[in-house]
């Protein structure tokens, strides 16, 4: 066993028989953790969104508020209404099949799946032709399957549904059932976690504030809907702090006020040898992340106090190879990458960082 090895695990098993509380070292007794602010002793560097990055945040809801949708086109499911012009008797109510085909009176199955309404109401019109003079053919849509978005996580009914005309992200919230909800400690309570929510459209991460959105309308943050967005309702973890990056045994921890960054390093079979001397904490969730840089080192030998954490922090203890606190604020700011992240946190960023 490595000299360096042995002096942390004596520290670990310590905390363990003494979790309950934190040592003042100063008046020799045990008492409340400080509380995580730019004024802790430990606290190296604080950050938060810059004008500029909340300027670009912004600037990327307003195009999306801006997009303009793709035009409709022909996919297996959707139910249309074929209509020709003077021959009623060849008109027809028909499904798509799964292969983008209808079959029509004279012409047989024609495919038609991926064409805009114009394009195989004229595919029809020029097979048509061969039996008919100038057939004139009109396409309306009375259900389209093909036009869904999915919503996903802490809500009462998750899955994939079908989008109407102006259809918006709190509209699409109220369809699926509105927050699940959870029993603890003999009460009924919302489980969605707006703050670690996610909205993805065409593979991006779009900034928007659930919160907004959804319980305050805010237009911005509401946007109108487009085919294939993905929205992830996060659950709220109101007794959870996520350990990851150089530690033994990575994962999600049960916090309570008198546990600190200590006692959660601890349960987390404490820091590799290979840890960097500062650790990340991140607090706040993605619509408001406010990142902490510690002096990690000087906490376990003594020199400062331990940190208070609160429910849902993401501690990261990164690798010694990563050297520039920088680096890892423009790793964190949103990237795709950012959904698997906050759907399981300390995997992700284990494997990223």
């Amino acid at each position: 066993m490595t000299p360096r090895i042995l002096p942390g695990m004596l520290l670990a098993a310590f905390l363990m028989t003494f979790s309950t509380g934190c040592y003042d070292r100063w008046t020799g007794n045990y008492s409340e953790l400080p509380e995580l602010d730019g004024k802790h002793e430990a606290v190296l560097e604080r950050a938060e969104l810059s004008p500029a990055e909340r300027e670009k945040r912004r600037n990327i809801l307003i195009e999306a508020s801006k997009m303009k949708k793709t035009v409709y086109t022909i996919n297996g499911g959707d139910k249309l209404e074929v209509r020709v012009y003077n021959h009623p008797d060849l008109s027809v109510k028909t499904v798509v099949t799964p292969d983008g085909i209808v079959g029509l009176v004279l012409v047989g199955e024609i495919k038609i799946s991926g064409l805009t309404l114009g394009q195989a109401s004229q595919k029809i019109a020029d097979a048509l032709s061969k039996y008919i003079r100038n057939p004139k053919v009109g396409i309306s849509p009375f259900e389209i399957v093909s036009e869904t978005v999915s919503i996903a996580g802490s809500v009462s009914h998750p899955g994939v549904y079908v989008i109407s005309d102006g259809m918006r992200l709190a509209d699409l919230f109220a369809k699926a059932g509105g927050t699940a909800t959870r029993f603890l400690d003999g009460q009924t309570i919302d489980a969605a976690d707006f703050d670690h929510s996610v909205f993805i459209r065409d593979n991006k991460i779009i900034p928007v504030d659930f919160n907004e959105a959804i319980e305050r309308g805010n237009p911005l943050h509401n946007l109108e809907l487009h085919r294939g967005d993905y929205v992830f309702i996060a659950t709220r973890e109101e007794s959870m702090v996520f350990v990851c990056g150089a530690v033994r045994s990575p994962g999600r921890h049960v916090w309570t006020r008198r546990k600190g960054l200590l006692e959660h390093l601890t349960e987390s079979g404490w820091v590799q040898e290979t840890h960097w001397k500062n650790a990340i904490i991140i607090r706040g969730g993605l619509a408001k992340p406010t990142m902490y840089k510690v002096d990690l080192d000087g906490i376990i030998r003594g020199e400062r106090p331990n940190i208070a954490l609160k429910s849902g922090d993401i501690v990261y203890v990164p690798h010694d190879n990563i050297s520039e606190y920088n680096v890892f604020v423009r790793k964190l700011l949103p990237t795709a990458q950012l959904v698997n992240m906050l759907i399981t946190p300390a995997t992700w960023m284990s494997s990223h960082f």
